[in-house]
């Protein structure tokens, strides 16, 4: 919607009375922190997984402000988690199938200021 129209509040309505909402932004999010990564334990060296927005939401919703300043990869990211309701993980040796089922309300701005 056009800026200026409350967007942010009606998600911040929708956080307060949804069972389960995670919040995010799309200037500060990553497609990795929105579905899940690899980490490694800073002692004992393990690898692990982190469940991002996406996954902890999982039978919940997840709300993303300013959608419109997210990057195009991490947009990309997301896309089986919004298509498959899972998020897969293939990477430095762990093989994961985690659960997304979570609708997504996303608040944007139009790609010139305004809409006609």
């Amino acid at each position: 919607g056009d800026p200026s129209t409350a967007k942010s509040q009606l998600l911040r309505s929708v956080m307060s009375i949804a069972p389960l909402a995670v919040s995010t932004t799309g200037k500060g999010s990553s497609g990795v922190g929105l579905t899940a990564a690899v980490t490694s334990d800073p002692e004992t060296r393990e690898r692990r997984l982190e469940a991002g927005a996406m996954v902890l939401a999982d039978r919940g919703i997840v709300c993303v402000d300013e959608f419109d300043k997210m990057g195009e990869n991490d947009r990309v990211a997301i896309h089986e988690a919004m298509e498959q309701q899972t998020v897969t993980i293939a990477k430095a040796g762990i093989h994961a199938s985690l659960n997304a089922r979570c609708s997504v309300l996303a608040a944007a701005n139009p790609v010139y200021g305004q809409y006609d």
